[in-house]
């Protein structure tokens, strides 16, 4: 799934310098104590710490609590989707298509933070 994640955002437009990949919520935390990350995409059934553990931790750390969040998930119960919501991640369900990941990244980064995305098809029936 990390790897049609990151088709999706490339074929978004998004313009990345760089996409690190974490098989669990614990090594994506570890990433962020490496590197400048802007924007986390995470699933939310995940070994070590699932997805929801994940963001609560990532909430708790001063410097990473306002990091935009989108969760990406097959598992959409309604009350889950409500908790992530309260953390102030946003929620796509699987399958999704490029156009839904780049309406959750305008909805959480004001437009002047922003860099430039032109999804080259917004109404693209691929799904992932």
């Amino acid at each position: 799934m990390r790897s049609a994640v990151t088709k999706a955002v490339k074929m978004c437009g998004l313009d990345i310098d760089q996409i690190y990949k974490a098989k669990n919520g614990r090594e994506a935390l570890d990433l962020m104590d490496q590197h400048p990350i802007d924007l986390l995409l995470i699933d939310i059934n995940m070994p070590v710490l699932n997805g929801e553990q994940t963001v609560r931790e990532l909430r708790r750390v001063v410097e990473l609590a306002d990091m935009p969040v989108i969760v990406i998930s097959s598992e959409g119960s309604k009350k889950r989707v409500e908790r992530l919501t309260e953390l102030g991640a946003a929620f796509i369900k699987k399958p999704f298509n490029p156009a839904a990941l780049r309406t959750a990244v305008e909805s959480l980064i004001p437009e002047e933070d922003r860099l430039e995305m032109a999804c080259a098809d917004s109404d693209s029936e691929m799904d992932f």
